[in-house]
């Protein structure tokens, strides 16, 4: 590179931070963006299901049955409330006062001592099915463990065909907020590099400043650079402000390298920009390059990029079109940075998909973008 066009670069991005500093709509995008999101999201979505409202029937006390439903009242997942009998919980039922009921009938201490054991019954909302399969994995815990100490308190073993040995990789806690404030992350920056951008060069054309650029000796290629630099920055230090609301505010752990997470998160910024700068050369009008913005890069990623949706549960088809989202790769390679750490078979097939992308885009970018009025 040669001296004057040195020279010419440094204007460039001079004149970017300028206009940064005169119209901070985008500083507003890059840090206050993350923060209302994340606060938002990140307390607003979560997959764990705790104090569910279920009535408990029982229909003739004893202890056996005071011993089960403290286990039910000591459980965090469940809120019981003790009904008198069973149509009076299923009204509760019909109504969304509960979400279900368990029903311990009069013969239920009685069959206890049978080997084939009492049975419970148990009647589930099924209206929505996550939370209603979550809500019997959670009775049949309750169940299993009052069995177990049960026996265990009579000097006894529990009968079973086999000895479950559970173990967590990963995310321990099993806390939904884990998996999710990395993806979430994905989410925010795959918006914010899009828009950073999208309103760049739309401006120049709306107010006339491209044409005085075009008559200047400077290159497209530098003001490729000169426009993609600055957003870069403010785009890393949206990261940076992410990440670390991510692990001291939600306290997510972070197992992987933090310069690992910068390299792959520079990859995917260099994508984002260049799918806005992109928009904003095509469309030369900021309201539709907002729009064309939000609808292609943050409305795919939130629903396609396996952020909440399992991948491996779509159709055949979908998963085709997952595999041009860049979201889809950041998300993969920022949960298992963040939860499992420099797992390398994942992070590096992921970077390379998302230095793909960014060559891509800026690529298009490039040809797009002429030293001419047409």
């Amino acid at each position: 590179m040669s001296a004057a066009s040195r020279m010419r670069l440094r204007g460039l991005v001079r004149k970017e931070f300028c206009q940064i500093l005169r119209d901070p709509s985008s500083i507003a995008i890059a840090f206050l963006l993350p923060v209302i999101l994340l606060l938002i999201f990140g307390y607003g979505i979560s997959l764990d299901t705790e104090h569910v409202p279920v009535a408990i029937v029982v229909d003739q006390p004893d202890g056996d049955t005071a011993g089960l439903t403290a286990r039910f009242l000591g459980s965090s997942y469940f809120s019981p409330v003790f009904v008198r009998d069973i149509g009076q919980a299923e009204e509760s039922l019909m109504g969304r006062r509960v979400n279900a009921i368990i029903h311990l009938q009069p013969d239920f201490s009685r069959r206890l001592q049978r080997p084939d054991g009492a049975p419970i019954q148990v009647i589930v909302n099924g209206t929505d099915a996550n939370t209603a399969r979550l809500v019997m994995g959670y009775v049949q815990g309750v169940w299993q463990n009052w069995l177990s100490r049960r026996a265990a308190e009579s000097g006894g073993v529990l009968a079973a065909p086999l000895q479950l040995d559970q173990r967590v990789w990963f995310n321990s806690e099993l806390r939904s907020r884990n998996f999710l404030v990395p993806g979430l992350i994905a989410i925010i920056m795959t918006l914010i590099g899009g828009l950073l951008t999208a309103l760049v060069m739309a401006r120049e054309w709306e107010r006339g400043t491209m044409e005085a650029l075009l008559v200047t000796p400077v290159t497209m290629g530098e003001v490729l650079v000169g426009k993609i630099l600055p957003y870069f920055l403010l785009g890393l230090g949206g990261m940076a402000l992410s990440v670390a609301m991510g692990l001291w505010l939600f306290g997510v752990p972070l197992l992987g390298s933090a310069w690992l997470l910068f390299a792959v998160s520079s990859l995917f910024l260099l994508a984002a920009l260049g799918m806005g700068l992109l928009i904003s050369i095509a469309t030369k009008n900021q309201f539709v390059a907002g729009t064309v913005a939000i609808v292609t890069t943050f409305l795919p990623a939130f629903l396609l990029s396996g952020f909440i949706f399992d991948i491996g549960s779509m159709p055949v088809v979908v998963q085709a079109i997952t595999r041009v989202l860049p979201a889809r790769y950041f998300v993969a390679a920022l949960q298992t940075i963040f939860l499992a750490g420099n797992v390398w078979s994942v992070v590096l097939p992921n970077a390379a998909a998302l230095a793909a992308f960014a060559v891509i885009f800026l690529g298009a970018s490039r040809q797009k973008l002429r030293k001419r009025l047409d």
